[in-house]
């Protein structure tokens, strides 16, 4: 691995982002059977590598057990066997994903015989800033490619060897198929002054930042980036549980949300329950919970009905905890519901679990959330399960991208006009 001692950071991050530049007219004409082929000979190189990665890894966990990194942190960074399949698969799924480059979104003809069409394009050059998940190493540079753009990825310091070494296997499969093995950059060294360097921008190399990771990382990123932003905030995860929900489908669908896997940012961290159904609803859906371990912090209403609730305090409500805690608060039914999500809520995921389908309409309508669901656990918050593949990120922003962020969008768009010896008078 370089590190900060051996390197001129400026010079380095220059020099990355004038590759990643030339990387990215060469895939703008890249036809979609040979980025496919590049995808798929980047699974089996991900495969071939299983030791290597997960000795790598191995190294980042004995690193961040030493440093007291807290258990959801590690979980995040932690592979197996069956993790980098995964990745291998994703990578797989990418590949068969239809190519956006050169699709046709929207074609007319004007009265003077102009024909116009909206193509899509490839956005250019993507930095990428995340922490943590070294399988997003292999999502991101898998997305980008597929979308024709260039992308210099920056992992967190934590999983810098696991990092290095997905990389590693994706460089092989662009130079199977032939595709410029600087389409796909990582930084190598763990500086933040790397991504000082990303967030100026690379001397107008960059085109556009996406960055995935807690709170600190996206609000610095926003703050000093001088090109624009896929914003990514954290996932305060809201499920309002209707006075017509269905008992069974709503313990299994709070648990799933909440347990599954608590350290993503689909896992659920705020329950509101209708206080109609308090007493025949409450208790065993807080019973499912603490039985596998969950942590309850209620308000007064809530301690009164359930065993063993901890006071909830009201940063509570702003809390993305990425562990198994959850606050839980009786509402008076869907306005007070949808006005407790609409103060705290990040914008990511909210949920609604009824049988009444008016009820559903409505708060799908007013929760202006990246994502809103009505029976389902917030965990589907992901952009392999949206048959996108993968994803970078769920943006929570308004501008360009919005909820799982994949291949289409990743593309951006140009307007193809032909004509026949037309002039304008």
């Amino acid at each position: 691995m370089v590190t900060e001692a051996d390197v001129n950071i400026p010079e380095l991050m220059d020099g990355m982002g004038k590759k990643a530049r030339a990387a990215a007219r060469a895939l703008s004409l890249a036809p979609g059977p040979q980025k496919d082929t590049a995808l798929k000979a980047m699974a089996t190189a991900v495969r071939a590598a299983t030791q290597d990665i997960l000795a790598a890894n191995a190294q980042d966990i004995e690193r961040m057990t030493a440093n007291g990194q807290p258990e959801s942190y590690i979980d995040r960074g932690t592979l197996d066997a069956d993790r980098i399949e995964g990745i291998a698969k994703a990578l797989e799924e990418v590949a068969a994903l239809p190519d956006p480059v050169g699709n046709v979104m929207a074609k007319w003809d004007r009265p003077n015989g102009l024909e116009i069409s909206r193509v899509r394009t490839p956005l250019g050059v993507i930095g990428v800033i995340y922490e943590s998940r070294p399988n997003v190493t292999a999502d991101a540079g898998a997305l980008c490619l597929k979308a024709g753009n260039a992308v210099i990825l920056r992992g967190g310091s934590d999983t810098i060897k696991s990092n290095l070494a997905i990389h590693k296997a994706l460089q092989s499969g662009l130079e199977e198929a032939g595709l410029p093995a600087d389409s796909i950059q990582l930084v190598p060294v763990t500086s933040r002054d790397a991504v000082g360097e990303m967030l100026k921008g690379l001397q107008g190399n960059l085109d556009v930042i996406v960055p995935r990771g807690g709170k600190s990382l996206v609000a610095r990123v926003q703050e000093d980036a001088r090109v624009p932003v896929f914003a990514h905030l954290e996932g305060l995860v809201h499920i309002f549980v209707h006075e017509r929900a269905d008992l069974n489908k709503t313990v299994d669908i709070v648990v799933n949300s909440k347990l599954r896997r608590t350290g993503i940012c689909g896992a659920l961290e705020t329950l509101l329950v209708d206080e109609k159904i308090a007493t025949t609803h409450l208790r065993p859906i807080i019973d499912a919970l603490q039985a596998k371990g969950c942590e309850i912090r209620g308000d007064e209403e809530v301690a009164l009905l359930c065993a063993n609730v901890k006071p909830v305090e009201e940063e509570d409500w702003s809390t993305e905890y990425l562990a198994p805690i959850l606050s839980v608060k009786l509402v008076s039914g869907l306005d007070e519901a949808i006005e407790h999500i609409a103060t705290y809520s990040s914008n990511h995921t909210d949920c609604i679990i009824t049988e009444d389908a008016s009820a559903a309409r409505r708060f799908q309508n007013e929760v202006d959330s990246a994502i809103v669901l009505h029976n389902a656990s917030t965990q589907f918050a992901d952009g392999g399960e949206f048959g996108m593949g993968a994803e970078i990120g769920i943006a929570t922003g308004r501008m360009h991208a919005r909820g799982p962020v994949g291949v289409e969008q990743l593309t951006s768009f140009k307007y193809v006009v032909r004509g026949d010896g037309q002039t304008r008078p």
